[in-house]
Parts: structure tokens; C-alpha cells; sequence
């Protein structure tokens, strides 16, 4: 592809070659999907782990009609060194979206962007175009797909043949997965369905590409499947754009007058459910890897029934062999494997899921005042830090217009409680930072903190990083219409964000993001401005364990302070005074745990109230230095 009509340059890791893959497995994830689109839309770099790459070996051998250039590390755009592959970056170099989601998913939007008529490549992004938007840190299902399997496959492939015996726990937890009863949009009507069909005893003929199937026809065979023919019959008339027959859908007056908790539940097809999504598409090329290797092995798979029968399934979708032969995957034929006995199943793939365990029991009852109470009487309390700059202000009026957050679609009174909290938050930055600082904006939005920031030093650099890409698209706009030439933004969630910085900024970090933001900037060795938001939502995660501090975790069970987590939500203005202050009592002993924990690491913290407190419900903000 020529380097003028090239808009934007995708960034893929390359550490080496194992049969038909090129790993990191993200990278040949990444490859299979621009296959499966027939994608020309980027320039797309490899980017060696080591230094002894045979440039002509890699181009000719791995990677069918995509071409590639080599780049070494070094030679990588500034924004795309501070971000794990894979990342995509607009011709500026101003612009970077990292990490393995957040690439899929641009690349399917700029692919159907660019021909409308590929209906089939929207669809990856299922339901409200959400599949693998959430992420890793919070949804366990993002997390399966894009790290814990690509990470258990490699780690399945190289480990040594003793250690090959096991099949890797994530494996069994998709296997889990794919058992579990499906919830989609309108499942009610489907199940109707189903259970009309199973009264009527049918084994309807399910569409399924046969071996006489062309992709580009779509020419079809029909198969006799057994149930769940339904849901298979659906799955692939979206495929194939094709009605369910109306005679599927009438339903028989005693059908409609089921109640919903009669219904049959429905199975799954794909890996989300009823649908091909971009799962399918990335998890392809993890369990073609791991089939390959075990069947090389002699294992048997009659314990990972469902993962097999969606192997072939997947292969059955239009356009499925078609992006395999390109990127040289040779897909197995595998038999129809017997489901294992349940018990035999069971101690296989009950995978220990702590973290469900312990979530389930934040589901309590009961006020706060016990929990606060306890801690009381232990000598913990709530402490606030005197503000050190309580009346300073920017100076808003002599400001161009698009710094300001009323810029947005805000109205006036809104507006000037942002430009209170950013007064606060900006004070704080600027009594720390030196010329020359890298100063990040954390969970940013669209950019009123790092739009102001970069506006006010431009001999600091400002980073915004966020994963919502409308709202980063639209701190851009508003940065390009003040010239800013001392800011860089990038889409990704905080995780795939690697890169050195002296300053962390968040205004407003929600629930655990707050936790992740102060994590990221202990590791740096940075000092962080933060104002949280949304207690309510913190819970356990796979990282981040609550209570956070030693203090706290001798006084307080998780329960207890999931207690403290939701009244500190209460702060809102239309409640009671009472209530509002054991809410901002709340806030402070939750805080004040995040404080502690983080001069556990060798840091001087401060929690503080923002001034005037009625700039904002959540108006704590700590103050870290290392």
C-alpha cells in the first residue's frame, strides 16, 4: 500500500514463529482479523522483541497478501513507546489506540467506515456494539478473552512435556463458559420458540455451509442437526442474512401464556452466545493453537466437549477458512466428541473463582454506623488535611473558550462547578510540577483537566489517556482548536499505559479506576493528584483487594467495608443533611485507607476537601509525593 494513502499506521509485537502463528497470539489475532475483513486500510509495522529478524523470512513466510514493514522499538512514534502493542496511531502521531479490544474494534469501525456494505464485519461488535468494550480490569469475560487465554496457550506451548500434562485452567474456564445457559436481547421470544419446538418434537434442517459452499455466494447445504437446532438456525440466519422461517416464529396461545421461569434456556453457539462477535475471532486463533499442539501430543479432548463443537462451528461461518488459509492456519477437522461424564467434567473445569465467591457476599443489609462504630473504637476516623490554596482560581474570563468546560454540552451551572473542581485540581499540579514534568491525565474524558493543564504549562508535556473513544475524539477537536503542540492522547485502559511520567492527575477516577490511577503512579515513583468518585462501585477485583491498607484489613472484613463503599455514595445534594454528612464520613474512612495503603509504599499523602465543598457530591482529593 502506498505511503500517501495510508492514514494511519498499526504497531504489532513480533517475538517469533511457532507452526502457522506469529506470537505474541496477539499479533496473529490481529493479522486474522484484518484477513477476515480483507482490511488494506493500515500500514502495518511489525515491531521485533530481539534483534536478529530476517526481514525477507518474516514477509514471505508468515503473512500471506498483508504487507509489512520491520521498525524497531526505537524508531517507534513517542506515544506508541509509552503503550503495549498492539496500537494504532493517525498520520499526526498525536492520536494512539493500544491494546489488543481497543485495536479489534477500531479496526472493524474504520473497515466498515470505509465500505458500508460490510454489514457482517459491524455485527463482530454485537449487541449495542459492545463486545470486549468493557474493560479487562473490571469484566472478567474481556479479561478470559484478551489476556488469561493468549497468555495460557503461550505459556501452554513452551512449558516443558511434564508440564503439558494439565490442561491450563483458563482453558477449562471457557469450557465452563460455553456451558453456562445464554441471556440475550429479547431471549424471552426465543425461548418460546424453543419450547414450541421441542413440544412439536423438531428437528429442523439448520443451514451450515458445506463443503460445496462458496465464500462469496454464500451458496448453502442444508445439515439435519440435533438440537439445539434453534439456536443454530438463528446464529447462522444472521450469518447468511436470512429470515427464520415465520413458521418458527408463531407461537401456539398455551406457548405464549408460559411463564418466563418455565422457558427452556437457551445454549450457546458462539462464545457470547446465539452470535459470531469479535470473541470468536480473537479466541480462534488461542484454541486452534492449543488443538494443534495437544493432538500432536496424542491428548484426548473428550473433557473440552463444548470447545471442540465450537471449533467446528466457527470454521462452518462465511469467510471463517477463507481468512485461516490467508494468514496460513491450517484449521484441524476434529471428530464429534461425546460430552464426559458430569462428575468427570466437573473436577476438571470447576475452576476456583475467588473473586465470584467473595462478590457474592457484598449483597448485605444494614447502615454504616456499626462498621464506623468499629473502627472508631480502634482510634480510626475520618481526617481531612487543611486545604493549602483554598481561595486560589484560574483565571477563566481571560482564557480562550475552548479551554474552558463550558465549551461542552454543559449547562451553566454545571459548567462553573467543573471549572470549582478544576481550580482545585490544578492548584494542586501546579504547586508540584517542574518544566520539562510529563504530567498524565488519568480516566481524562474529553480532556477539561489536560486541556487545561497543557494550556497553562506549555513547558510540561500532557498525556491523556482514556478507553471512551468519542470522548477522547472530542478533546482532541477542542486541542487542535487551540494549537496545543505539547499534548498526546491515547485510547486504552490504563493497564496497556507503560510509560514514565512525573505527575498523575484524575478528576473523578470511578470506583476501582481511582485504585488502578494511584497504583500506576507508585509504580512510576510519581506524585498524583486524584479526586475520586463513585464509591459505590468498588468491589474485589483480580488486582485490587479491599480493604487496602494493614490498618484497615485488622479491623474491617471485606463485607464491612463494602458497607463504608456504599454510603459514601450517599452525598448527593436532595438527600437530608444527616444523611449527606455520614456519607461524607464515609468517603474520608474510604479514602483515608487508599491514604495509608499508599504510605505503606513510601508515600506522603494528603486527603483533602475541595473548596467550595459544594463544587461537587464528591469532593475529596488526595495529594501524593513520593
Amino acid at each position: 500500500m502506498k505511503d500517501s494513502v495510508a492514514e494511519e499506521h498499526l504497531y504489532l509485537g513480533f517475538s517469533h514463529q511457532y507452526r502457522d502463528s506469529i506470537f505474541p497470539l496477539h499479533t496473529s489475532i490481529s493479522l486474522f482479523l484484518l484477513s477476515y475483513c480483507d482490511c488494506k486500510l493500515f500500514k502495518i509495522f511489525l515491531v521485533p522483541t530481539g534483534e536478529d529478524v530476517d526481514d525477507q523470512f518474516v514477509t514471505k513466510n508468515l503473512l500471506g497478501d498483508i504487507e509489512v514493514h520491520l521498525i524497531s522499538r526505537c524508531q517507534l512514534p513517542v506515544v506508541v513507546q509509552s503503550c503495549c502493542l498492539p496500537a494504532v496511531v493517525v498520520k499526526d502521531g498525536k492520536f494512539c489506540r493500544a491494546g489488543l479490544s481497543v485495536v479489534l474494534r477500531h479496526i472493524i469501525q474504520k473497515t466498515y467506515e470505509a465500505d458500508p456494505s460490510k454489514k457482517d464485519v459491524l455485527e463482530l461488535l454485537g449487541f449495542k456494539k459492545t463486545c470486549l468494550k468493557a474493560c479487562a480490569e473490571v469484566s472478567q469475560w474481556t479479561r478470559l478473552c484478551e489476556i488469561s487465554i493468549p497468555l495460557a496457550v503461550e505459556g501452554f506451548l513452551t512449558a516443558s512435556p511434564e508440564h503439558c500434562q494439565t490442561i491450563p485452567p483458563d482453558i477449562l474456564q471457557l469450557e465452563r463458559k460455553l456451558g453456562e445457559p445464554v441471556r440475550v436481547h429479547n431471549d424471552d421470544k426465543i425461548r418460546r420458540q424453543k419450547l414450541q419446538q421441542q413440544k412439536a418434537g423438531a428437528k429442523a434442517a439448520v443451514p451450515v455451509l458445506g463443503k460445496e459452499g462458496t465464500e462469496e455466494g454464500k451458496t448453502v447445504e442444508m445439515h439435519q442437526h440435533p438440537l439445539p437446532s434453534l439456536e443454530l438456525s438463528i446464529a447462522f440466519s444472521k450469518l447468511l442474512v436470512q429470515e427464520v422461517s415465520d413458521a418458527v416464529n408463531r407461537e401456539a396461545p398455551h406457548i405464549r401464556r408460559t411463564k418466563t421461569s418455565d422457558l427452556p434456556l437457551l445454549d450457546h453457539v458462539f462464545a457470547e452466545g446465539l452470535y459470531f462477535t469479535l470473541a470468536d475471532i480473537v479466541l480462534l486463533p488461542c484454541i486452534h493453537q492449543f488443538l494443534v499442539s495437544s493432538k500432536k501430543q496424542g491428548k484426548n479432548l473428550v473433557n473440552l466437549p463444548l470447545i471442540a463443537s465450537w471449533y467446528r462451528r466457527v470454521q462452518e461461518v462465511p469467510g471463517v477458512k477463507k481468512a485461516a488459509g490467508k494468514c496460513k492456519m491450517e484449521l484441524l477437522q476434529l471428530p464429534e466428541l461425546m460430552s464426559a461424564p458430569q462428575e468427570q467434567l466437573q473436577g476438571f473445569s470447576s475452576v476456583p473463582d475467588k473473586l465470584e465467591e467473595e462478590n457474592e457476599d457484598s449483597h448485605f443489609i444494614g447502615g454504616p454506623r456499626p462498621t464506623m462504630t468499629k473502627l472508631m473504637v480502634n482510634g480510626i476516623e475520618a481526617k481531612f488535611s487543611p486545604h493549602p490554596c483554598p481561595s486560589w482560581t484560574i483565571d477563566w474570563t481571560n482564557l480562550p473558550s475552548a479551554v474552558s468546560p463550558g465549551e461542552g454540552k454543559m449547562s451553566r451551572d454545571r459548567a462553573l462547578r467543573k471549572q470549582q473542581q478544576l481550580n482545585n485540581l490544578v492548584a494542586a499540579v501546579t504547586k508540584l510540577a517542574k518544566p520539562g514534568d510529563v504530567i498524565v491525565d488519568f480516566c481524562s474524558g474529553g480532556g477539561h483537566v489536560g486541556i487545561v493543564l497543557a494550556h497553562m504549562m506549555p513547558s510540561c508535556q500532557v498525556v491523556l489517556i482514556e478507553n471512551k473513544e468519542l470522548s477522547l475524539i472530542r478533546a482532541k477537536d477542542r486541542s487542535d482548536e487551540l494549537g496545543l503542540n505539547n499534548i498526546w492522547f491515547i485510547q486504552a485502559n490504563l493497564d496497556y499505559f507503560n510509560g514514565t511520567f512525573n505527575i498523575g492527575v484524575a478528576l473523578h477516577a470511578c470506583g476501582v479506576a481511582t485504585d488502578m490511577v494511584i497504583d500506576h503512579c507508585i509504580k512510576a515513583r510519581a506524585a498524583f493528584v486524584i479526586s475520586p468518585c463513585c464509591y459505590g462501585f468498588i468491589q474485589n477485583t483480580v488486582k485490587f483487594k479491599y480493604p487496602r491498607s494493614h490498618q484497615f484489613k485488622e479491623v474491617l472484613s471485606y463485607k464491612e467495608h463494602m458497607i463504608l463503599c456504599r454510603f459514601a455514595d450517599q452525598t448527593a445534594v436532595q438527600l437530608p443533611p444527616e444523611r449527606r454528612l455520614i456519607g461524607k464520613q464515609c468517603m474520608g474512612l474510604v479514602d483515608l485507607d487508599r491514604a495509608w495503603a499508599a504510605e505503606e509504599r513510601n508515600y506522603s499523602v494528603q486527603v483533602i476537601s475541595m473548596e467550595p465543598e459544594s463544587c461537587s457530591p464528591k469532593n475529596n482529593m488526595f495529594v501524593g509525593i513520593p
